[in-house]
């Protein structure tokens, strides 16, 4: 109870804040209302050559829930969903190497280097055993880590998770075969508002000003973010022999309407598993948990309870 007045009353100090403070005040703000409300505190970590910073919260001696973010994106893309799960598991939401406030050095930023990354993550933290979620790029880098490393995963869920060749191609593979740019990267200020309606069926309502500065921010790291994707393509690891090898229980969620990453890759996954779960979220998009969080987190849970038999 204590916890969520003082959420709402950051939340209304940051609502009152939009009139006076810069973008990046008002973000850091509303960034702080969102952890307080999910339970999550920051931290930093080194792991190799690597600083890696993530979001921590919920009893240390709960099961553990790592939440992998995708393409693009950072340890913030889990915030309103992660709240829904502080009150009875350890929750860690993780900056992968090369995306957020974790360290960037010049090196392969190739899914299966990544997952090798998570990996070390977990053992630098003392998990032995953890539930691994990821979407896209981090779907992909958590059933590699699922298969790679098997008794360490209580479950898997995959939300809209790269790595498999669907029957239907989406709009975006369709546009990056043509040669045209990724739609994912921000190369000129209107490019997010492109973006936003290209990831979500229903984008969030924000002040231009906020549109203005997370293109710029985006902007910032387009040629960084073009080098992993040319990676990404350059290394690309096939899931389709991998998930054979995962023994937990498995959940596939899919928005519907995902023009990233198209929903029939589900029926090339679910034959492949051996204890597949599937959720197909209606008039969703490619990032179920930012667009739908609650209901993205009711079909998680009752995954989770299902998985314990």
């Amino acid at each position: 109870m204590k916890k969520l007045l003082l959420g709402i009353v950051l939340l209304l100090a940051a609502t009152a804040a939009t009139l006076y403070l810069s973008p990046t005040t008002l973000i850091a703000a509303a960034q702080l209302v969102e952890r307080q409300m999910a339970g999550l505190s920051t931290h930093d970590i080194q792991v190799g050559e690597f600083n890696i910073r993530y979001y921590e919260g919920g009893p240390a001696d709960g099961e553990t829930i790592l939440m992998l973010h995708g393409f693009g994106g950072n340890r913030d893309t889990w915030l309103r969903f992660a709240r829904h799960f502080t009150q009875r598991y350890h929750v860690i939401a993780m900056d992968l190497p090369g995306f957020g406030e974790s360290s960037k050095p010049d090196t392969s930023y190739d899914v299966a280097s990544q997952a090798e990354r998570v990996h070390a993550l977990a053992k630098a933290l003392g998990i032995q055993k953890l539930h691994l979620i990821g979407n896209s790029m981090g779907g992909h880098i958590a059933a590699l880590y699922a298969a790679r490393h098997p008794d360490d995963v209580l479950s898997l869920a995959l939300l809209n998770n790269a790595g498999v060749s669907s029957p239907t191609k989406s709009e975006m593979f369709q546009r990056v075969q043509r040669g045209e740019p990724n739609p994912l990267v921000v190369r000129k200020p209107e490019d997010f508002d492109a973006l936003m309606h290209f990831i979500f069926v229903t984008p969030p309502e924000m002040p231009e000003s906020l549109k203005r500065h997370f293109a710029e921010q985006s902007m910032a790291n387009r040629e960084h973010y073009d080098h992993i994707f040319a990676q990404l393509r350059a290394q690309y690891v096939p899931l389709e022999p991998e998930l054979p090898k995962i023994q937990a229980p498995t959940l596939l969620l899919w928005g519907d309407q995902d023009r990233v990453l198209d929903v029939s890759s589900i029926e090339v996954m679910k034959p492949l598993l051996k204890k597949p779960s599937v959720v197909i979220m209606k008039d969703c998009g490619h990032v179920p948990m930012l667009e739908r969080p609650e209901e993205t987190a009711q079909h998680y849970q009752a995954f989770l309870d299902a998985s314990r038999g």
